[in-house]
């Protein structure tokens, strides 16, 4: 049975450097090491281009090669015989071999020599086995497609998009032993995304943003591909990319706004990829660990099935939150809000709330709190709709596509870890209510 790309796919991780023959047109050989042999699909591979040497001088006169690559756990080596076809220097696949070669780069000493300049990439012609005697395979970890599937199972009894993201990274961690994961959702404008859910860490961090374009978990977003790092890698750490996600928003004075993100300060393995559905980007899942290399070409096709359930399953949950909405519930019983009146403060400029002296929410989850409490004080009011916040040009939501309910549970949260005395519960379909135990004062600061 002839060998596939797909069985060797261990050797493509770059545990192991590669070599690479090539041929000037005179015949010359000449040998070189390369820092990745990177997986594509199941005819073509592409290598790293870092300088220009004699290797890419040959491969562009002379558009054959052969790469030995290596398996990390049992030394078995394949060669592959390839013909170059292209160069790319953008877009996805250059951004993902971008951030594994960072990765590297940093594992080796080597951060400030190795810089991607471009994808070379290769069709793969046949695959040869070297003679030798390999090491025996470890076991697989986890049978990942039983994983998967009561991964699914367990997302279609989730009728509840607060639920849903919840239980998605429950999953991830009793079924794939993926302690530290994340889910943001993408703001309306398209240009951030928020954490709406977390699990593993000391500090939920639900609310904190990260710029798309920023991180791995920014660049996933952005070229819409999962980002895999097997090592640490200082080019993409979060205060890196947080620092540089509020200085492309122009937001470097708002600092005093930003919620703590949630990751590990050492994470050594990063995994990020885009949650889509309706034919839209929704968000991105997030998962890390303290080990290197922990997450290989399997975990990452998992993670990607996952989160393509996961954002269909939104994306459903959205539509129906939107259009079936059920009826108002009966009145609930009066809560009597006894003791000295909290002191909430609202900022026009960008519907920022704060609790006293203490940060809450901003944009739009900020704005929807000031509604509630306005409508709250003003006529006691509990019972409110999303159609209605919806359709409510105070509030001002980005766009029609923008996802209320994860704007919802996002509000939920932080009142549920910030403010006590303040919370909203779900009713029903597309409908809540805001339960309010302690006397409140609006305090409004126009832009």
């Amino acid at each position: 049975m002839a060998l596939t790309l797909e069985a060797i796919r261990a050797c493509l991780e770059g545990g192991v450097p590669s070599t690479v023959a090539t041929c000037a047109p005179d015949g010359t050989p000449n040998v070189s090491v390369v820092s990745q042999v990177h997986y594509v699909d199941r005819g073509h591979v592409a290598l790293s281009f870092q300088f220009f040497n004699k290797t890419r001088r040959n491969v562009l006169a002379n558009p054959r090669a052969a790469a030995i690559v290596i398996h990390p756990d049992t030394a078995a080596q394949y060669r592959l015989e390839l013909e170059y076809l292209r160069t790319e220097t953008a877009g996805p696949l250059f951004e993902n071999m971008k951030a594994k070669l960072a990765g590297i780069a940093s594992h080796t000493g080597m951060s400030g020599v190795f810089r991607l300049q471009g994808s070379d990439i290769y069709r793969v012609l046949e695959i040869v086995a070297v003679p030798g005697t390999p090491l025996p395979a470890p076991p697989p970890r986890r049978n990942m497609l039983s994983a998967l599937r009561l991964c699914a199972e367990r997302m279609t009894r989730c009728a509840d998009l607060g639920l849903l993201l919840d239980d998605t990274l429950a999953s991830l961690d009793e079924l794939l032993d993926v302690k530290h994961a994340m889910a943001l959702m993408l703001d309306g404008s398209g240009q951030r995304l928020y954490t709406v859910a977390s699990r593993g860490y000391p500090l939920s961090g639900v609310g904190s943003e990260i710029a798309v374009g920023c991180g791995v978990i920014g660049v996933a977003a952005a070229e819409r591909t999962p980002i895999r790092i097997m090592h640490m890698s200082a080019e993409y750490r979060y205060l890196r990319a947080i620092r540089e996600s509020v200085e492309k928003a122009g937001l470097s004075k708002t600092l005093e706004t930003a919620i703590p993100f949630p990751g590990l300060a050492d994470s050594r393995s990063q995994l990020a990829v885009p949650i889509a559905g309706g034919g839209r980007l929704l968000g991105v899942l997030y998962v890390e660990s303290p080990e290197d290399m922990r997450f290989g070409y399997d975990d990452e096709d998992a993670l990607v099935a996952i989160a393509a359930q996961l954002g269909m399953a939104i994306h459903v949950l959205q539509q129906t939150a939107e259009n079936q909405e059920e009826a108002p519930p009966p009145a609930a019983a009066k809560i009597a809000a006894d003791g000295t009146p909290a002191v909430l403060r609202h900022y026009a400029a960008d519907d920022s709330v704060f609790i006293g002296d203490d940060y809450l929410i901003k944009g739009v989850a900020g704005a929807i709190v000031r509604k509630l409490v306005r409508d709250y004080l003003a006529s006691g009011r509990t019972e409110f709709s999303n159609r209605e916040l919806r359709l409510d040009s105070t509030i001002r939501l980005p766009d029609i596509s923008d996802n209320l309910e994860a704007r919802l549970v996002l509000l939920e949260r932080r009142l549920a870890e910030r403010c006590p005395f303040l919370r909203i519960e779900k009713t029903g379909r597309g409908r809540f209510r805001l339960v309010v135990a302690r006397p409140v004062k609006l305090v409004e600061t126009p832009a």
